[in-house]
């Protein structure tokens, strides 16, 4: 099954990046990257999504120096392009595999691709490796390590549903019964001519 492998590639990649455990350590992809191999691009993905979470606490530490904190916007902003940029590589890759499939009369489409679902899959592995760092860290209190328990449970429920919902989609895919069609993000915010601010505009 596609989210068997998926699974664990992002635990292979979470636990390769708390190894040193910080934002600049240096990446290397142990997947090759010809012929837009998937587990390089899961790996890629997934990494992205592990340093942008560090990202994110490191800039809610409310002493953080402001030019300090602005930089780090600068870098989740980049991070978030290189994000989507990576969710539109791996729909491609579903896309050439299916583009021989004949598309059955009555096919639907998903309300989200299959790289969206994986997205979300590989931010999940991410909740679930710290939601069970809260549940397990010796110097919490009881009542908090509990708490963490019960959500760690529902979180890896729902690890087992979202796996099972995008095995389906790229069954059904593969079938006919449901087609992809894909649409770029167009991101905005990023965009010299369409955001205002970056074009000179007041």
């Amino acid at each position: 099954m596609f989210s068997e492998k998926a699974n664990a590639i992002f635990k292979e990649v979470i636990d390769k990046y708390h190894l040193i455990n910080t934002v600049d350590q240096p990446f290397s992809n142990p997947y090759d990257a010809k012929s837009q191999n998937l587990e390089h691009l899961l790996y890629r993905k997934c990494w992205i999504d592990t340093v942008q979470w560090h990202y994110e606490d490191i800039i809610r530490d409310p002493n953080i120096d402001p030019v300090s904190a602005l930089t780090l916007k600068r870098q989740i902003d980049a991070s978030n392009q290189d994000r989507t940029d990576m969710v539109e590589y791996i729909d491609s890759y579903f896309l050439e595999e299916n583009k021989g499939v004949t598309v059955n009369e009555g096919a639907t489409i998903n309300t989200e691709s299959p790289a969206w679902g994986v997205d979300r899959l590989s931010i999940l592995a991410l909740k679930v490796y710290h939601m069970n760092e809260e549940a397990t860290r010796e110097n919490a209190s009881e009542a908090h390590r509990d708490a963490c328990t019960i959500k760690l449970n529902i979180l890896l429920e729902q690890r087992v549903d979202l796996s099972t919902a995008i095995d389906q989609l790229l069954s059904d895919i593969s079938e006919g019964t449901k087609y992809m069609k894909v649409y770029k993000q167009m991101k905005m915010y990023n965009d010299d001519e369409l955001n205002p601010v970056l074009r000179g505009e007041k």
